[in-house]
């Protein structure tokens, strides 16, 4: 199992300014390394710090790669409908080259009507654009050639420089939040993350749609997926709880606020079907419920054996699966959340080698 930390990049209720979030979020990553993590993990959002804010994740990993010397970098994700494909693959093989082969491509098609909104882009054109500009992206990267004449994207055939590392191609990840979603990564031929929003009962329909449309595209097994877990790791059961549903719970206030996940406009947004239909689910439980759910579906929660524990569970119901971590959420000062990382790296990644065998 391979376990990355993920920065989650959240200014929860601002309260710090802008320098000392970005300074702090920088600082606690940076000790990845030394802590024995597999890859950093930097996600893509704009527009709303209090949930989440990096506007360039291409920027923050270029930072971490000449403060790291052998731990990967992981785009988890670039929106592909808020980002030019030829500005993509440009900045792929020079991060790539950069950091000496450590990059791993992430991409992902975005949720936020905010932040459609913010770029003045219609949602229901969303799967249309990311299919576009992924096609692109990935024949850049193979051939080291951009082109396109497609609906979105009018691109004459350019020369990447510094060319690309074909390799690129076939390490590339994608985020999948739905059913549907799943099985479009599937036949793209990428591999897959996703977040956990529920006990790996709920979550095995999207893994297996993942991986029956894999097999029959390919006739082959794909390779294990990632799941983004929150995590808060204390010696003591009641502790570690207590602080979950502090932290995790604000942080679940603002996923809520941010994609309006209860919200109605998944009803007029093509491509959001299964949005739709969660919002409808949500609307008819208690907010209170809800938040209490997805608080106890992460399965780094808990004490060193507890977590240990879930995830031998969770690879029982699932599968082979790697982990990412986010670990500084809610409004989490800096030092309960190295707190988390050393426990966790000292007693709970020895112990993940060897789940599954």
């Amino acid at each position: 199992m391979d376990v990355s930390l993920g920065m989650l990049w959240q200014n929860w209720n601002m309260e710090r300014t802008s320098r000392e979030f970005v300074q702090e979020q920088l600082d606690l990553v940076s000790r990845a390394e030394e802590y024995g993590f597999n890859a950093i993990n930097s996600v893509e959002h704009h527009f709303d710090a209090r949930y989440s804010a990096c506007p360039d994740n291409f920027m923050a990993l270029s930072y971490l790669a000449a403060k790291t010397s052998s731990i990967k970098l992981f785009l988890t994700a670039v929106i592909l409908p808020w980002n030019d494909p030829l500005r993509v693959v440009e900045k792929l093989s020079l991060l790539d080259h950069m950091s000496n082969g450590r990059l791993i491509p992430g991409f992902g098609r975005g949720l936020a009507k905010m932040e459609y909104d913010g770029f003045g882009i219609d949602m229901s054109e969303s799967r249309e654009r990311y299919d576009e500009a992924f096609a692109m992206i990935m024949d850049g990267l193979r051939t080291g050639y951009v082109e396109g004449n497609g609906r979105f994207y009018k691109q004459p055939r350019v020369e990447i420089q510094p060319s690309p590392r074909p390799e690129l191609a076939n390490e590339v990840w994608t985020v999948a939040m739905s059913p549907d979603s799943a099985k479009a990564a599937a036949e793209s031929g990428t591999l897959l993350t996703t977040f956990t929003t529920g006990t790996p009962q709920d979550m095995l329909k999207l893994l297996d749609a993942y991986r029956d449309t894999y097999r029959g595209a390919f006739s082959a097994e794909p390779e294990a997926p990632s799941f983004v877990d929150l995590m808060i790791c204390h010696a003591d059961p009641d502790e570690a709880r207590r602080r979950a549903h502090l932290y995790i719970g604000r942080y679940y206030d603002d996923l809520m606020r941010h994609y309006d996940l209860a919200g109605k406009h998944f009803e007029k947004a093509k491509g959001y079907e299964a949005y739709a239909e969660g919002a409808k689910a949500l609307r008819e439980v208690s907010a209170d419920a809800a938040k209490t759910a997805y608080v106890d579906a992460q399965a780094c929660v808990g004490t060193p054996e507890q977590i240990i524990e879930r995830l031998e569970e969770r690879h029982k119901v699932l599968g082979a699966t790697n982990l990412v971590i986010g670990s500084q959420i809610g409004g989490m000062p800096v030092e309960i959340a190295r707190e988390n990382m050393d426990l966790f790296a000292r007693e709970v990644m020895p112990a993940l080698a060897s789940i599954g065998k």
